[in-house]
């Protein structure tokens, strides 16, 4: 008999909020976490704005000496972790062998990597820190989280883009279903919120240029013009259902099916008819063994822009046919900006809060659909509904689709 997959713990660093109550109030509530960048000088670019994490305190999480050797993305993986960790109360329960953590980044420690590039060239290598490998390369957040909590179970580092997250707890949940842990730490942070990457995403168009923050992320609108950088970090224990029932714990939802594709069609573009994606929901909903009535709510990749919209809104339609003008469906990144490798994971805890809860969150900014944008967006206010099935999408740089779907849990 196949093993049951539950979700036991959450944690979060945002821009709506740096504990999974505060973010998942804010997005309930529709409030606008893009500010203008201030963080270094944006005068001479054509994008003044991101999704930026606000008051971030260390303190709670690290020693002074321990933060300064970690980059910013690994501090807010391993702050949303120990939330996880705390809310799930897993520690002394759970065989360190039998532990493991799957934790992804997009890009990982660029901030490190700039500032030691710019010290190499312009005070030689003395000004490059012996910590600047551990610092910035992309496992390191796995590493140090395991080291953390003693996990010394099944330990992966994904890397798919903006798939990250969305691989990182599909492929963690596979590993508990499989009998490979009885537990798994999994999720996505991203921390590149720099003048670097903003111009690069920049220059190849794919930024939002609007200058006002509470209207530029506006994914389904007919005047998108591009995605907002975000940044931060999610988390969640996934745990086997035997496991969590035996030791009394909290359980927020049934993970139950995970879908992986790739459109093998272009670099950066997604696949125009959307059949990568599609499959990856189809694959997902039927391992999920879904329901023809069950109510459905769909926290979209939705990016703001042009392709991106379209092309996972055909996804849906081809997945589900007519079941998707049943389905509720909202970006979360309206709010949140664009995280990059952190976005699944927060996407998939905004969907797992919505089950256990019965709350659908907004696409703020949504004034008018685009031709074509004919699904239930959750336009501007949140909705209560009885949800029985909640799914995340994401899509990464590559052709990377990724779809995790979660149910209401029953005995």
């Amino acid at each position: 008999m196949a093993r049951r997959v539950v979700v036991t713990g959450l944690g979060a660093v945002s821009p709506v909020g740096n504990t999974v109550p505060e973010m998942w109030k804010n997005m309930v509530a529709g409030v606008n976490g893009i500010e203008e960048i201030t963080a270094f000088d944006t005068s001479d670019l054509k994008v003044h704005i991101a999704g930026t994490v606000k008051g971030f305190q260390p303190e709670l999480y690290f020693e002074k000496r321990e933060a300064k050797k970690l980059d910013i993305y690994c501090q807010y993986a391993m702050a949303a972790a120990q939330q996880a960790v705390d809310d799930s109360g897993i520690l002394g329960h759970i065989d360190e062998n039998r532990f493991g953590v799957y934790i992804g980044a997009g890009i990982g420690g660029l901030n490190t990597f700039v500032s030691n590039t710019v010290g190499l060239e312009l005070g030689g290598p003395r000004k490059v820190s012996p910590f600047f490998i551990p610092m910035m390369i992309g496992n390191i957040a796995t590493g140090n989280v395991a080291i953390r909590f003693g996990a010394k179970g099944v330990s992966l580092s994904v890397m798919s883009a903006c798939a990250t997250g969305t691989n990182s707890i599909g492929e963690a949940f596979h590993a508990v279903k499989d009998g490979y842990a009885d537990a798994i730490i999994a999720g996505g942070a991203e921390a590149v919120v720099a003048r670097l990457t903003i111009v690069g995403f920049q220059n190849m168009k794919a930024l939002s240029t609007n200058p006002d923050p509470g209207k530029a992320s506006r994914p389904f609108d007919k005047d998108r013009d591009g995605f907002v950088m975000g940044e931060g970090a999610g988390m969640l224990i996934l745990e086997e259902y035997e496991h969590a029932k035996a030791r009394g714990a909290k359980i927020y939802a049934e993970f139950s099916g995970y879908g992986n594709t790739c459109d093998a069609h272009h670099v950066t573009a997604p696949d125009p008819e959307g059949a990568g994606l599609a499959r990856a929901i189809a694959i997902a909903f039927e391992e999920a063994n879904v329901a023809d009535d069950a109510n459905v709510y769909i926290n979209a990749h939705g990016t703001s822009t042009h392709l991106n919209d379209l092309t996972e809104t055909m996804a849906i339609k081809k997945a589900l046919g007519e079941k998707a003008y049943d389905a509720s469906i909202s970006s979360t990144k309206s709010m949140t900006g664009h995280m990059l490798g952190a976005t699944g994971a927060i996407e998939a805890i905004a969907a797992v809060k919505a089950i256990e809860e019965g709350v659908v969150p907004p696409t703020i900014n949504l004034d008018e659909p685009d031709e074509g944008l004919d699904l239930d967006y959750t336009p501007k206010v949140a909705k209560k509904r009885d949800i029985d099935v909640a799914a995340s999408t994401n899509l990464g740089f590559g052709g990377h689709d990724a779809c995790v779907v979660f149910k209401k849990i029953a005995d």
